[in-house]
């Protein structure tokens, strides 16, 4: 793959906060985001959309790509439940102009991180707490107690690779974890911010 702009992983336990952040972040025109869509072999759930919420694939065919080389990274999720970034989709937005922002699962996150090294910003988003996290996700009633219980599991073993990444941001107050994202993202892509200070009465 030819090196073309900026790349922003955001990664984090479900439930976090992430996807709300990264939303927040591409609406801010200054920063020249696009939202990389990644590939899966899960069932689509609610409302979501082919080629906007993901690429969804059988398992046979998104095991073909593996076969081919086509994934930048790729993490088999949970059984049968495979994720991934595919080399076309970024390669497509760089060659828009545009720095690729990621909601990605914290292994692939690392892997795109260890591959780009110097174009790669890569932001953990840590939660208030493991218990905080169950709340949320009861709360969004899509998932079955058991699945809800297997990603509380993971959400343990996600938060021991904080450290591994550039930043982490504390999502403890949404409105205070907003304009941290936006602050790190702005200086790491070089965008040019609104001054919203008093001018000087000297």
């Amino acid at each position: 793959m030819s090196k073309g702009e900026k790349l922003l992983i955001f990664s984090a336990p479900s439930g976090s906060g992430k996807t709300t952040m990264v939303r927040y972040l591409l609406d801010q025109p200054e920063l020249n985001l696009a939202f990389s869509v990644s590939a899966t072999s899960r069932p689509r759930r609610g409302r979501e959309k082919h080629g906007e919420h993901y690429y969804f694939m059988s398992i046979s065919e998104f095991k073909k790509h593996i076969k081919n080389g086509d994934f930048l990274e790729w993490e088999e999720v949970y059984r049968d439940n495979f994720y991934g970034t595919l080399k076309s989709e970024v390669e497509r937005l760089w060659g828009e102009g545009k720095n690729v922002i990621f909601d990605i699962d914290v292994a692939g996150g690392l892997r795109i991180k260890r591959k780009f090294p110097k174009e790669t910003l890569a932001v953990f988003v840590k939660p208030p707490s493991v218990d905080e996290l169950k709340i949320r996700l009861k709360k969004r009633s899509t998932e079955s107690d058991d699945k809800i219980n297997m990603r509380i599991a993971k959400a343990s073993v996600e938060l021991a690779t904080a450290p591994q990444f550039d930043v982490v941001i504390k999502n403890y107050d949404l409105e205070v974890a907003l304009q941290e994202a936006h602050q790190l993202v702005a200086d790491f892509v070089g965008a040019a911010q609104e001054d919203t200070s008093e001018p000087s009465k000297d």
